[in-house]
């Protein structure tokens, strides 16, 4: 038996879940708070530690010491289970996304799969049975209404979702998630054409195929993970707050942070398949002339240290910087009507990721790399 594997593996997932998921969950939604109140020309939290930086922790103790009270309608069985399996989907898909190159000589990614892409799709699809199961143990209109629009809103963007990413499989030849980022550490980054070496016609012209997959890709995950324009599930005019309507304190919780945890998850996985994942290089001028310089684990002593660090913090900061637009796209506009998401889906996006596909093969078949 590899003990160091298990030992490694374990705090891996210590590492990932408790010091930088859950906490990125907790001050995504301070961010969140603050930069609506920035738009919305308020102050926003401000009171609990400078700049109000307390201010989820204070959250967090409120809802542990709440009165966790269960509506005597409810079936209850399925009304406790709802909230755990809507959280643990989005964290269990951060198991396969390579965060970083190497640290200490322990490659980081948890579990690096050769079906990692499909990993993600069918665990990730899972989250939504945490909201239906919500809406019908709930024995309430609102909550049952809401189940019931999210199971269609995530038949309709999963099939855009998944034929988004196909062009991406028919240039790398690959599901592994690490070799995706290994490819764009070679060859530049899918919707960046200058950021590495993209010498050849074909990559330039698989430029505009990878940049509508990212963008149908990227609207798709705003479906997926409820938030607006598409948060027709909870929309707080018309069904109250929707599927999560009869929870309080830590039920409520735990479904407030499993929808924060699936955009950081969402953001994950653009930023893996789309931005070059952990990979950040350095532009240099040398003798020979402009380069890009690679940093990374692999050095030896504090250089690899710092390299695989450096690694992580990039990975995190892209995520980061996809987690601001997700919170700005929220407060600027507007919600869907829910015909108009149906025919944005299904008219739209599905038609333009299936022709994707097709103008994606043309030039990878006729225009060899």
């Amino acid at each position: 038996m590899d003990y160091f594997l298990i030992l490694t593996s374990l705090m891996k997932i210590l590492g990932v879940i408790f010091l930088i998921v859950l906490p990125m969950v907790s001050y995504s939604v301070y961010a969140e708070r603050r930069v609506s109140a920035l738009i919305q020309d308020r102050l926003g939290p401000n009171r609990v530690g400078p700049a109000g930086l307390f201010q989820p922790i204070a959250d967090a103790m409120k809802f542990m010491l709440k009165e966790d009270f269960t509506p005597g309608h409810v079936n209850k069985f399925y009304y406790w289970l709802a909230p755990c399996l809507a959280m643990v989907p989005a964290i269990a898909t951060i198991a396969v996304v390579p965060f970083g190159s190497t640290l200490f000589g322990v490659p980081m990614v948890i579990a690096d799969i050769n079906v990692g892409v499909l990993y993600v799709f069918a665990i990730a699809s899972l989250g939504v049975y945490g909201i239906v199961i919500a809406g019908w143990a709930s024995n309430s209109k609102y909550p049952f209404l809401g189940g019931v629009r999210a199971t269609s809103q995530m038949i309709s963007y999963e099939l855009s979702l998944g034929l988004a990413v196909i062009p991406i499989f028919l240039l790398v030849g690959e599901l592994r998630l690490t070799e995706i980022v290994r490819f764009q550490i070679e060859q530049g980054w899918l919707i960046a054409p200058f950021i590495g070496d993209w010498g050849n016609l074909q990559k330039w012209l698989l430029a505009i195929p990878m940049l509508i997959s990212f963008m149908v890709f990227t609207v798709a995950i705003f479906a997926e993970t409820n938030r607006l324009p598409f948060d027709l599930p909870e929309a707080e005019t018309e069904l109250v707050g929707g599927y999560h309507t009869e929870y309080g304190s830590m039920k409520f919780a735990l479904f407030f942070l499993g929808e924060y945890a699936a955009m950081i998850t969402g953001s994950a996985i653009i930023v893996t398949l789309f931005l070059g994942g952990w990979h950040l290089p350095i532009p240099w001028f040398t003798d020979e002339g402009f380069r890009w310089v690679l940093i990374d684990g692999s050095g030896e002593g504090w250089r690899g240290i710092a390299g695989g660090l450096f690694n992580i913090a990039t990975f995190f900061g892209k995520v980061a910087v996809l987690l601001l637009i997700f919170i700005w796209v929220r407060w600027t506009l507007p919600r869907f009507r829910y015909d108009q998401l149906m025919r944005l889906g299904w008219v739209f996006f599905f038609e333009i990721a299936l022709v994707n596909i097709f103008v994606a093969a043309i030039i990878i078949t006729y225009f060899p790399s």
